[in-house]
């Protein structure tokens, strides 16, 4: 049986909690954060019973001497100090990982792993801390404990027996600090292997890769400065409320000073009408609400590429009147194939960008203008432009937009992905990349005295693939879920139980613990707000934000459990078992995290000086080339993308379906079944639809109904009973929660561009459920 074949069977996880009233849908129409959060943060501690650790683990957040970065999002820690830079999310996953619920050796012995395999998610991770390291017992099917030296002896003696190093496979979750990050790749090398997939490979890969071929660097180029004094902010495919409620500061403060700000969403969110920013007393006691969007733009699902480029088309048409509408001088001296850019644009007519974006002309005239008017000009993206089969060519048109008018290397101006995770993009800075570099190899060869392998390794997909497949025998995951968090779950149960030896570094109980290998690990690690006792004293972790500052983070909390290992000295302990006459010195390293960074320090190009830099107020920011307009791409400029506008538009019938979070939810944590910003109460197995597209199918509000997704392979996915909610978005289009959803997502359907699974646009039919 192949893979695509065996994931057709019906599955349905059970993420949430099991609603305990009738499920309830009324549209939000308060502003985003403001009291709301508050009610809804009290509530969650008190249901923690954490009033006294969470707010006083809450006043040390964020803060730049002796407090530990939020474990949540990637936003930056605001410039000016402020001690209450915090956010109801952020809150939340700190007292999430606070919790005084335990999972230890008496919980496993009573019950199985069978049993557990029929709880909700929510269930699972509701528990509590894991306390001790287990191993999966098949004879009496349990979880029994295992000493750390044996754990490791387990992980150490299966990788050694290995006929090629190709046959294990390394995974990180953003969770990971930087000082981990850069010795699980170096373990990984060392044993000749860059099978490094990661949560990139599912979330920002496109970004990614758009942005090297533009500008010769994987990041974005601006930072919360230049979010200060933009004059005009663009911001696509982001549920700013919920993925980054920290923006909604950035948002607040730039409507205030008379900024544009612009949404492009297929949903219209609460981050793009107003808000109360909480730490902002006066507004909270007044009920004084701020604008956080000055236009709202609702594209179908994939039609973000042709309004940018509609956007383009505007400015080169007002370049014949207005010399201003272009910055020639920036196209001439900094960028190439400026020219064949220009005559696509001037070959795409009106009626097709107004077919595949959705708008009107006057829509798209109306984003241009903002865009023509504007001195200084930042746009930010999310997964809602990279999950997609184009991700890279709508990437770069907005680095095509951004060079029409030299918006790149000046204050203000510039492009800004909004990473999710805390640290994704610092893990693949430090080495998380199954497509290494040749110059970083070298480096990493000089300054560690190994010999790393040069061949690519295997990505999130082709991971799953070769582990069903047989041809990976040991998958390693250090933190995240891996189980639940990737597409086309029942490929990614089948390939997990294929494994010979499945190991989850992690601190709470998921769904990768109950689908697992032959032979199982739960290697349980500190969360980042505990305090990591090494040889030489309390050690602090560093983290990459998404505008590339890097900052040291130090827990405050007693360890959950004495049994507890940091995530370095778990790595190291798998490397010294696996690698026994390695001479990298790999218990010297994790008595004194700085020396870690010391080697990173020469390993890594802009991390020169790390141990000084990185206890800097704020810490430092990594030196972006294209910032200061120096291009590392084989031109030596910036370069025009001159793709084709690819077919968008939804077969007759069908629609184009996008997963995403509920507001009470971080990736695959569940903290309730509410989504508090879309007016949810009490249910999560939902899809939004247009009402116009409900009728048509004849689909009552909140009626019941069957959703089919269609792979690229004709291949059909299934998910029964959903409740269909009337909601904002365009015709043909529709909506509904990750993880439950991905379900839907074949494992064949990715980029080709990316490699990433299309998770926001997947090809579905919604019937009235049947019976």
């Amino acid at each position: 049986m192949s893979i695509d074949d065996e994931a057709q069977e019906p599955l349905e996880p059970r993420v949430g909690p099991v609603p305990e009233d009738d499920p309830e849908f009324r549209p939000y129409r308060h502003p985003a954060a403001g009291w709301g959060a508050a009610r809804s943060v009290t509530r969650f501690l008190l249901g923690e019973r954490a009033l006294v650790d969470g707010p006083r683990a809450i006043m040390r957040m964020n803060h730049e001497n002796g407090g530990f970065d939020c474990p949540g999002c990637a936003w930056p820690d605001d410039t000016k100090g402020l001690h209450l830079d915090i956010c109801e999310n952020g809150i939340k996953h700190v007292t999430w990982e606070m919790t005084r619920k335990r999972v230890d050796r008496d919980f496993f012995a009573a019950h199985a792993v069978t049993e557990l395999a029929g709880w909700s998610d929510y269930d699972l991770e509701n528990q509590g801390r894991l306390t001790e390291p287990m191993v999966y017992d098949a004879a009496s099917d349990h979880y029994v404990p295992i000493s750390w030296k044996d754990a490791f002896e387990l992980v150490g003696a299966t990788l050694r027996g290995l006929d090629s190093p190709n046959r294990a496979a390394y995974y990180t979750s953003g969770r990971l600090g930087n000082e981990a990050t850069f010795l699980y790749q170096l373990m990984a090398r060392e044993l000749g292997t860059n099978n490094l997939p990661d949560c990139s490979n599912m979330c920002h890969e496109a970004s990614g890769r758009a942005l090297q071929a533009s500008l010769g660097t994987g990041k974005g180029t601006v930072d919360l400065k230049d979010w200060e004094s933009a004059d005009a902010l663009f911001i696509l495919g982001v549920n700013a409320a919920s993925n980054a409620p920290r923006m909604l500061t950035a948002l607040a403060e730039a409507d205030r000073r008379g900024a544009r700000i612009v949404h492009v969403n297929p949903l219209v969110e609460a981050a793009a009408t107003r808000t109360i920013v909480p730490h902002e007393f006066t507004d909270m006691a007044l009920f004084r609400t701020t604008r956080t969007s000055t236009l709202n733009l609702q594209p179908r699902i994939g039609g973000d590429m042709a309004l940018l480029r509609g956007m383009a088309k505007a400015a080169l048409e007002k370049s014949a009147s207005d010399p201003k509408a272009l910055d020639v001088a920036f196209i001439d001296r900094h960028t190439t194939g400026f020219e064949e850019y220009r005559a696509l644009c001037e070959a795409t007519p009106w009626e097709e960008l107004e077919r595949q974006s959705g708008l009107s002309r006057d829509d798209i005239l109306e984003a241009a203008r903002v865009y023509g008017e504007a001195d200084r000009s930042i746009v930010s993206w999310c997964l809602g432009l990279t999950q997609h089969e184009h991700g890279v060519d709508t990437v770069r048109e907005i680095v095509n937009l951004l060079l029409l008018r030299g918006n790149l290397g000046r204050e203000g101006a510039g492009p800004s992905p909004v990473r999710g995770h805390s640290n994704v993009q610092g893990n693949r800075t430090c080495g998380i990349d199954h497509r290494p570099t040749d110059a970083f190899l070298d480096r990493l060869a000089d300054a560690c005295g190994i010999d790393p392998p040069r061949e690519h390794g295997l990505d999130t997909v082709r991971t799953i693939r070769a582990m069903r497949e047989g041809t990976v025998k040991v998958f390693v995951g250090m933190g995240g879920n891996f189980a639940l968090a990737a597409p086309d779950t029942a490929a990614t149960y089948a390939a997990l139980r294929s494994c010979d030896l499945t190991v989850q570094v992690s601190t709470k109980l998921n769904r990768s613990h109950v689908v697992h290998g032959r032979a199982a690990l739960i290697l349980p690690c500190l969360g980042r707000t505990e305090k990591d006792h090494q040889r030489r004293g309390v050690q602090s972790t560093s983290v990459e934000d998404s505008m590339s500052m890097v900052h040291l983070s130090v827990g405050m909390k007693r360890p959950a459990s004495p049994h507890l290992l940091s995530e370095p000295a778990i790595v190291a302990g798998m490397a010294r078992a696996a690698l026994p006459d390695s001479e990298t010195p790999w218990d010297w390293y994790v008595e004194d995290y700085d020396r870690i960074r010391d080697t990173m320090a020469e390993a890594l190009e802009g991390f020169e000086d790390f141990n000084r830099r990185v206890r800097l107020p704020l810490g430092f920011r990594i030196k972006q080339p294209a910032r200061e307009l120096v291009f590392l791409t084989p031109s030596g400029r910036a370069e025009f993308s001159s793709a084709a506008l690819p077919d968008i538009v939804p077969e007759p019938g069908t629609l184009a379906l996008g997963t995403m979070r509920s507001h009470d939810q971080w990736n695959t944590t569940i903290y309730s079944g509410n989504d508090r910003y879309r007016g949810v109460k009490n249910l999560r197995t939902l899809v939004f639809m247009n009402r116009a597209d409900m009728r048509e199918r004849g689909i009552a509000d909140m009626g019941p109904v069957d959703i089919t997704s269609t792979a690229k392979d004709g291949s059909s996915r299934f998910l029964t009973g959903y409740t269909a909610i009337p909601y904002d978005i365009p015709r043909g289009c529709a909506a509904g929660y990750m993880p439950e959803m991905n379900v839907l997502c074949a494992l064949g359907d990715y980029s080709t561009q990316s490699d990433q699974p299309i998770m926001k646009h997947l090809k579905v039919t919604v019937v009235p459920a049947a019976g």
